[in-house]
């Protein structure tokens, strides 16, 4: 079945489900007229079998709800509430994300399922059972075949597309490599940055805006494929976007090929997302073509004559030392562990699409913070003028006293984490602790979806404060750090948290404030401006949200991770002193 196209495969693999009810049907119609002589017609027997699906499909439902009654009970536990989808009318892609969900919770509280025929999703915005998903019951949760089988094409069997042993062994073979500041990093930094800012400049001095979320995606990307492989795919030197209503950009009709690594890897995320609309029945739409497989050739082009290459000198060199060096890449640590083609370019894959993307989002929404908040930018840009000077290239002792750099990168975290929701599976009947003194636990039956939402809970005021909907950088500083963050931690989960928790958020911190301490070096005002784009313009009503504060302009949408729609437009005035 491996080489069969996605829709025969999934229905070779569920054969004996999707046959079971019309031959039980075709078998009772056979009983019956063998034992009582009646025969019934062909057309009623046929009937019958269609039928038989939704009664099999909603009988399984109410023995599983009947069973997980009885299985809470024994436990001292209670199942959790059961979300009426009719209570909200479902949102569109121009709301607010996920304000449908937000709505429920209003509604339902932090915590519930939600149905939709015989689909059951449990759905949670609730700390203490975040943590028990990530850490305290840890063995409990998967990441599940549903998920595997949705991002196999991309991830392959890397380190976010792996459970059990697998996980283990790509978790153990990446940790080394990130279990150190390197200095090797700042100088990749250096490099794209300065880049990406001088083109940034000569744009700016042409009078237009520049799509300061195009331009840190080639800065991250860059940075990424050259810590990984030790080569970039040059994606800066495509050049920037013109504006949309720029007559530039109306004349332009093609994508330079430096553009293409860039293009396939954002297309296989938004192919490999879209999947999840379907659940587990999404090879039935992609039925004879996997739409992620058309853009992984574009992007092994790139990545396979690098591994083959690096595969080839490892055999004519011998075995390494397997301690980490400074001059090493992630390629080349992994080359002293394995030299299986498969599991290193899956491995590359996986690391590339968090180191590229998670930044990208944080420098993203960073600045379109900043340029809303002209006061927090001044005092950020005060605090990297008396720390680091206008030129000086910052180190690791600057960033790590930068408190209020700190702060701005945090909140813009708190209220954009780039991953927004997340999903589990229980692989066994578990409870969740009760979230109120003398409360019963709530029971998860083997086999259900767990989705957790860190950007719901992120806006969450009860956890937060009143303020919680608002953008302050200072909640990271002031008292609000031991009124709500310091007794709880798990109100703040934007790298996960538990044995999962991400390897490098040491190093997108660096890369994140690295970026901002360069543009504010060289930038002394930053204004938002949408108006260039008018596909990025937030659609009315947008920010009627319980979700939102009603100030939002940034039109936020996601594949894997959270992006702004139509980029983020801005215009900066250089710097003078």
């Amino acid at each position: 079945m491996r080489n069969l196209p996605p829709g025969p495969t999934f229905l070779l693999h569920h054969l004996p489900a999707i046959a079971t009810p019309p031959v039980v049907t075709v078998l009772a119609a056979y009983a019956v007229g063998r034992l009582s002589g009646v025969h019934l017609p062909v057309w009623v027997v046929v009937a019958a079998c269609f039928a038989s699906f939704p009664v099999f499909i909603f009988g399984r439902s109410a023995w599983a709800d009947l069973r997980a009654r009885r299985a809470a009970a024994a436990l001292g536990a209670e199942v959790a509430v059961r979300a009426n989808r009719q209570d909200v009318k479902p949102s569109g892609e121009d709301k607010f994300p996920r304000d449908f969900l937000f709505r429920l919770c209003e509604i339902n509280g932090n915590t519930f399922v939600l149905q939709l025929y015989s689909l059951k999703r449990f759905f949670t915005i609730e700390p203490e059972h975040v943590k028990a998903i990530l850490a305290t019951d840890f063995a409990s949760f998967q990441k599940g075949p549903g998920f595997r089988s949705q991002m196999k094409s991309l991830l392959g069997v890397g380190v976010f597309n792996a459970d059990d042993e697998m996980w283990k062994f790509h978790r153990s073979m990446t940790r080394p490599f990130f279990s150190k500041d390197r200095i090797s990093h700042f100088e990749i930094f250096d490099r794209h940055a300065n880049d990406a800012l001088r083109q940034m400049k000569i744009r700016l001095r042409e009078g237009y805006a520049v799509d300061w979320q195009d331009l840190v995606s080639r800065f991250t990307l860059d940075s990424a494929t050259e810590f990984l492989f030790g080569k970039d795919v040059r994606s800066l030197s495509a050049g920037l976007p013109y504006p949309p209503t720029s007559d530039i950009a109306r004349t332009q009709t093609t994508k330079p090929a430096s553009d293409e690594f860039a293009s396939a890897f954002y297309n296989a995320q938004l192919a490999s997302s879209k999947r999840g609309r379907f659940q587990d029945w999404w090879p039935l739409v992609e039925f004879w073509h996997d739409k992620v497989e058309a853009q992984k050739s574009t992007i092994d082009k790139f990545i396979a004559p690098i591994l083959t290459d690096a595969l080839q000198k490892k055999a004519h060199k011998g075995p390494e030392d397997e301690k980490v060096t400074e001059e090493d890449t992630l390629l080349s640590q992994l080359l002293k562990v394995t030299d299986d083609y498969n599991i290193i370019r899956d491995e590359t894959l996986n690391i590339l699409l968090a180191g590229r993307d998670t930044t990208a989002c944080t420098l993203t929404f960073a600045v379109y913070r900043l340029a809303e908040h002209k006061d927090v930018f001044n005092r950020l840009r005060e605090e990297v003028l008396n720390v680091v000077g206008p030129t000086r290239r910052p180190t690791y002792d600057d960033i790590r006293n930068m408190k209020f750099l700190r702060a701005v990168i945090n909140e813009t975290l708190r209220l954009y984490p780039p991953v927004p929701m997340n999903i589990r599976h229980a692989i066994k009947d578990t409870v969740l602790p009760p979230t109120t003194p003398g409360g019963k636990g709530i029971f998860v039956p083997a086999g259900m979806k767990m989705i957790y939402s860190v950007f719901m809970m992120h806006r969450r005021k009860d956890l937060w404060g009143p303020d919680a909907l608002t953008w302050d950088p200072d909640r990271f500083i002031d008292e609000r750090v031991q009124k709500y963050l310091t007794p709880n931690p798990f109100i703040f989960l934007p790298f996960n948290a538990g044995p999962r928790i991400c390897l490098g958020q040491q190093f997108a911190y660096n890369e994140a404030s690295f970026m901002l301490v360069r543009l504010v070096q060289q930038f002394s005002a930053i204004e938002f401006t949408p108006e260039v784009a008018p596909e990025s313009v937030t659609p009315p009503g947008y920010a009627n949200s319980p979700g939102s504060d009603g100030t939002d302009r940034v039109w936020m949408g996601n594949h894997l991770t959270m992006y702004a729609k139509g980029g983020l437009w801005v215009k900066m005035t250089e710097a003078t002193d």
